[in-house]
């Protein structure tokens, strides 16, 4: 079965066709690695909760979007793999990020329920 990363991010606006460029460009690499799909969404309607919100788990700031992206790996054991690829891959690390990656949230999930129109 399938396995995903999701993330959630805070972006500065102004730095949004950066973000683009800089996903294209390294979003090519979890695909070389196995990945079968790699998607990034720029926050279109992020509202504020009560209790707790989007915006909220990263400490968005008034002039951040929330971008929240996944990445489809066939199983556990591709992504594993490509990770550690990733590690010593020059492409990963040769431009800084163009945001806070200490305020991104992750985690790797395993998919419970699966419907596809």
């Amino acid at each position: 079965m399938s396995y995903i990363d999701g993330f959630v991010i805070a972006v500065p606006t102004a730095r949004r066709q950066e973000f683009i460029d800089h996903g294209e460009r390294v979003d090519r690499c979890f695909l070389e690695y196995g990945a079968t799909q790699v998607v990034e969404c720029w926050g279109h309607e992020v509202p504020a909760g009560t209790i707790t919100d989007f915006r909220r788990a990263v400490q968005a700031t008034d002039d951040e979007s929330v971008v929240f992206s996944w990445i489809v790996w066939p199983d556990k054991a591709t992504r594993d793999a490509a990770m550690e690829k990733m590690t010593s891959d020059p492409r990963m690390t040769a431009e800084p990020m163009p945001f806070d990656g200490k305020r991104m949230i992750m985690g790797g999930f395993e998919p419970v329920v699966d419907l596809r129109g």
